[in-house]
């Protein structure tokens, strides 16, 4: 895989102005109180959501920290460490929360050392639980942390603070050390968690979602013209993407903006090969348009535990049609159904 879609370590500051003094404190209420812009938190207490490593645990305690330990630029830092929702998926649920808290500890800590910053620098973070929002595979949990860190630090050399600085230009490049160092340590963390063959799983569920793809390069299914405000006419074709080792999603792929396809998921959570019976019920009834597809698809979404094993047990008895239109000689050197 590219290592460089491990992790995301985004880096962000505000300036020590009155309007982002108030922006600060915005931030750091959202960052105490919600998951993400859709989800309130799990916890209500600010203090049980931040571990403090010196830049305290709650909104106002760090807030103050920020104001104090500001520079003539930077009245605060923010970083985010977001682990690829796929590698995650590979790690036990138990284990996601350490795993997070384990990356953004160790990296944060192996930055400033490479940095030379031997006194160290007050930070604080906090965990979140949020669901991913992405088009093609929404839902899943995508556990990432938040860290907050001052204008500027103690230097022992010179007995002072002086102003923390991410540079990024040809002599100096602090970002692409911060990003070297996580891909260092999500890889290592992903060997120890997963084993060492989680790579491979990778890739291998990269090459199923390709062979899923072609699909796409039959004639289109069907298309759709009347659509809601925002969106444009687009074709479609009904089919499958794998979610992770466990889960796919059926649905169908559909033309989004210039030449790109994206998938959209009907019904999620399913076994491989229940996706692929009912993809191939769906395209069955595909002359009766997207809009028949997706009722027929939320009455699969709610039928209880029960009554969705014995629709499936129907299925595995009926005939359909394969969903390909076109023959391709692709040999598969894996198997898409592991």
């Amino acid at each position: 895989m590219d290592r460089r879609q491990m992790c995301i370590a985004n880096v962000q500051y505000k300036k020590p102005s009155h309007d982002e003094a108030k922006r600060t404190k915005g931030l750091l209420r959202y960052l105490t109180y919600r998951e993400s812009r859709d989800e309130a938190a799990r916890y209500a207490a600010g203090r049980e959501r931040w571990s403090d490593h010196g830049m305290g645990g709650s909104v106002a305690e760090i807030a103050r920290r920020c104001e104090a330990l500001q520079s003539k630029h930077v009245l605060m830092f923010s970083l985010v460490y977001n682990v690829n929702p796929d590698l995650m998926a590979m790690v036990a649920p138990e284990q996601r929360e350490q795993f997070v808290r384990e990356l953004t500890v160790t990296t944060t800590e192996a930055f400033f050392d490479a940095r030379g910053i031997d006194s160290g620098v007050e930070w604080s973070y906090v965990l979140h639980h949020r669901k991913t929002d992405d088009a093609e595979s929404p839902g899943r949990h995508d556990p990432h942390t938040h860290v907050v860190l001052p204008g500027t630090y103690f230097d022992d050399g010179l007995g002072e603070r002086v102003p923390l600085y991410f540079s990024r230009n040809k002599s100096v490049d602090h970002i692409a050390l911060l990003h070297t160092l996580t891909e260092r340590q999500t890889a290592d963390q992903m060997d120890r968690y997963v084993g060492p063959d989680w790579e491979a799983r990778y890739d291998l569920l990269t090459a199923v979602h390709d062979v899923e793809r072609e699909v796409t390069s039959d004639p289109a299914h069907g298309s759709v013209t009347e659509v809601d405000e925002g969106d444009s006419p687009f074709s479609f074709w009904v089919g499958t993407r794998r979610t992770d080792e466990r889960t796919s999603a059926a649905g169908y792929y559909r033309t989004v903006s210039g030449d790109a396809i994206e998938f959209r998921s009907m019904v999620g959570g399913l076994k491989h090969e229940e996706a692929d019976l009912l993809a191939r019920l769906l395209y069955s009834e595909v002359d009766e348009g997207v809009a028949y597809l997706k009722a027929l698809a939320g009455q699969v979404n709610e039928m209880n535990r029960a009554d969705r094993a014995a629709f499936f047990e129907e299925l595995r008895g009926m005939d359909f049609a394969p969903i390909r239109r076109e023959p391709h000689d692709r040999t598969l050197d894996f198997d898409i159904d592991r």
